[in-house]
């Protein structure tokens, strides 16, 4: 038996109602940098909970190498309620001792930054507790770190960044990680082998998460198990994952070739064509413009303690961010017949909470932002106006703030899958209430076809709440007794099978369901609706990368127009066609995916500025230098802009003659068989076309190997 320096020995545990290990042997050894996925329930968590000690295991033992110590990362955080950020997540650090090192301050501006440190951890949101506790965790020296979805809460520039964080945190072979999270993107970039927790078992798998599913896939198919619909899930996203960006990569940890033969007989993820023809006979050629639209929210001065004036130049109150992402300012005048007019409301505009007491005049709320009412009547039209009341049909309101959108024209079409990315705060909710029209816009329009029919996947579960005491099989019992599904008939109960519940689970009540599942049902009720616009925030909150798997298959066969807001970039890549980003006000398109995004964010955080369609710019260069590839840290050319987005529609345009050739090759080497052998002058023939398709085949292969390699840098 191995000697780990963390492990389980013949652990079995079981409880009331599941069996979780069975006589399990398996450990950590210094350097592993582990990826712990399964289905939601199965053991992942309580698996961190047997290494550090907090879970008991009905038989068998936890060893552990003398002083060894291990840090965890738990969902529920230990903090105190009533401590400030500073003593929770600094444990007491002075602010010359966490800013005089470079990794601890990285680590306190990456997590920290725009937090109050004198704020109470009771006052936080539950995503900046997640980042305090994370900080406290990351500010020690561990010899093992265990991670439960660290993540969560996170936008994708701090993802990235403790990818980052994490793959050069200890030098090579020493330090040792464990990681439970369903963010596949990051397994892949972080983690050098894989666990799988299932049925009371931990299978052990090598490399990232690309490589566990060609493992997965092969195993299965060896075995040849009976689970036919979890085999055929995985293959599918083996195929996304081998025809997509990341088949693309010099850091693959599996052989292209060998991951192709497992998907030969499996049909691309989804036929966009077709999708689109569909949506578009149902949506017709409108569906959401959004036309010169500027969304603002009213400002509001803090308040200001008059006694605490003094403050120390080596005290800091809130941690600078490690990046700054543009927030604009500016004012807007809109013409308004009274106070309630939806435009004031939606931009948080508060003349009567301001001036209730009458006690300011208008100049005053003017120059200090509040409000502005222009108006060359008498001045007891001003005192109606300090009362909350506007009389005149052309009052005009100046609305001072923030603009989370400035000046911004999309056009939403039928069938179009876009994906939207950007910072916490940047506006992704705001963006998606106007599109829907439960906001509307400061300034310009939003046209909305007349046969759309919106549906929204919010990050709430609110709408499952009222449902609570009704049994699953009762609110499926409003619906339609069959539906079309990939160009099949289903009922109801077969696409919640598919969503991974069980026949028995019909009787449970809505509320009984845990938190996953109340997902999975969210979804499930939102496609049995049949909009024909679906709106997704966050989608896979709660899922496990199987469940994952399952909705993005049912999305590839959705016939609608799809919008995403989602941090978890395989998911976002994957279920959309084009990718945007949220930034400096603007909706910029993102030709190469997310990391078209870090590039934007990588730049302003150097002190550079982004340009109108939102290439990053350092230092504002000609056009004809933005077609020309950049050099990258280590001296190799980097593309980005338009040659980045030239050189991937290659890349696809020489995948796709490559499959030509293999054919015409199969079919050239078939007929050599079959042709007479006394031919001489016509297998010669046959030979020399043999010989060309195999010389235009190495010399596209070269070609794709070195635009693969510009692509990844």
């Amino acid at each position: 038996m191995p000697i780990y320096d963390l492990g389980l020995e013949r652990v079995s545990l079981a409880f009331a109602t599941k069996t979780i290990f069975t006589d399990v042997t398996q450990g950590v050894f210094e350097g592993d940098r582990i990826g712990i996925v399964g289905r939601n329930g199965d053991g992942k968590s309580t698996l961190l909970h047997l290494f550090a000690g907090n879970q008991e295991p009905d038989s068998g033992r936890v060893t552990k190498r003398g002083g060894l110590t291990f840090g965890m990362l738990d969902q529920r955080d230990p903090l105190d309620d009533a401590a400030t950020v500073r003593e929770a997540a600094l444990e007491g650090r002075e602010d010359y001792e966490w800013a005089a090192d470079t990794t601890s301050r990285e680590i306190v501006e990456a997590l920290l930054g725009g937090i109050n440190l004198e704020s109470t951890i009771g006052s936080l949101s539950g995503g900046q507790r997640r980042r305090a506790d994370l900080a406290r965790l990351l500010l020690h020296d561990w010899d093992i770190l265990a991670l439960d979805e660290p993540t969560n809460h996170l936008d994708v520039v701090t993802i990235h960044w403790l990818a980052e964080h994490l793959k050069h945190r200890w030098p090579s072979g020493q330090g040792a990680l464990l990681l439970v999270t369903h963010d596949r993107w990051f397994l892949d970039e972080v983690c050098e082998s894989m666990w799988e927790v299932h049925d009371g078992q931990i299978d052990p798998f090598e490399g990232g998460y690309s490589a566990y599913m060609l493992q997965r896939v092969e195993r299965e198919r060896q075995a040849n198990v009976r689970e036919e619909r979890r085999r055929n899930l995985a293959r599918k996203e083996l195929a996304w994952l081998s025809r997509g960006a990341r088949a693309r990569s010099t850091k693959q940890k599996f052989h292209v070739k060998q991951a192709r033969e497992l998907i030969a007989d499996v049909p691309e993820v989804r036929n966009s064509l077709e999708l689109k023809q569909i949506a578009t006979s149902r949506l017709g050629k409108q569906v959401v413009d959004l036309i010169d639209v500027t969304q603002v929210f009213q400002s509001r001065e803090p308040k200001r303690d008059p006694e605490n004036t003094q403050v120390s130049a080596s005290h800091v109150d809130v941690v600078t961010p490690m990046v700054s992402e543009p927030k604009i300012m500016g004012s807007v005048d809109i013409a308004v017949d009274s106070l309630d007019d939806p435009r004031l409301v939606d931009a948080g505009y508060t003349v009567k909470a301001d001036l209730q007491a009458g006690s300011e005049e208008p100049k005053q709320a003017e120059a200090r932002g509040a409000w502005a009412v222009q108006d060359a009547e008498s001045s007891s039209q001003d005192d109606e106006a300090m009362n909350g009341e506007i009389t005149s049909a052309a009052q005009h309101v100046t609305i001072s703030g923030r603009k989370v959108l400035d000046d911004v024209t999309w056009l939403i079409g039928p069938g179009d899958r876009f994906g939207i990315v950007g910072a916490n705060g940047a506006g992704k909710s705001t963006l998606l209430g106007i599109i829907d029209g439960t906001i509307t816009p400061t300034v310009g329009r939003v046209n909305i076809g007349k046969t759309v029919k919106f549906a929204v996947l919010s990050q709430r579960l609110d709408e499952l709440e009222e449902l609570g005491k009704y049994r699953i099989q009762e609110v499926l019992s409003r619906y339609k007794n069959s539906y079309m599904v990939d160009g099949k008939e289903v009922t109801p109960g077969q696409l919640m099978e598919r969503l991974g519940f069980e026949s028995a689970q019909l009787m449970t009540p809505i509320k009984d369901l845990s938190g996953g599942q109340k997902r999975r049902m969210q979804l499930l009720l939102i496609l049995l609706d049949e909009p024909n616009v679906l709106i997704m925030d966050e989608p896979g909150n709660d899922l496990d990368t199987d469940m994952l798997a399952v909705m993005e298959d049912l999305l590839d066969t959705w016939p609608g127009t799809l919008i995403v807001v989602s941090h978890d970039r395989y998911l976002l890549e994957r279920v959309t066609d084009q990718q945007f980003a949220l930034i400096g006000g603007k909706i910029r398109h993102l030709p190469g995916g997310v990391d078209d995004y870090l590039e934007m964010v990588e730049t302003l955080r150097n002190g550079g500025s982004l340009d109108g369609d939102g290439s990053a710019l350092p230092d504002a260069p000609s056009s004809e230098d933005q077609d020309e590839p950049s050099q990258s840290d280590s001296g190799e050319q980097k593309l980005s802009g338009k040659a980045f987005h030239e050189a991937s529609k290659r890349v696809s345009a020489i995948e796709r003659k490559l499959a030509k050739l293999e054919e015409s090759k199969e079919s050239l080497e078939s007929q050599m068989a079959s042709h007479d052998p006394s031919d001489f002058e016509g297998l010669n023939d046959l030979n020399q076309q043999l010989n060309a398709v195999n010389e235009e085949v190495e010399s596209l292969e070269g070609e794709w190997m070195e635009l693969s390699e510009q692509l990844e840098q």
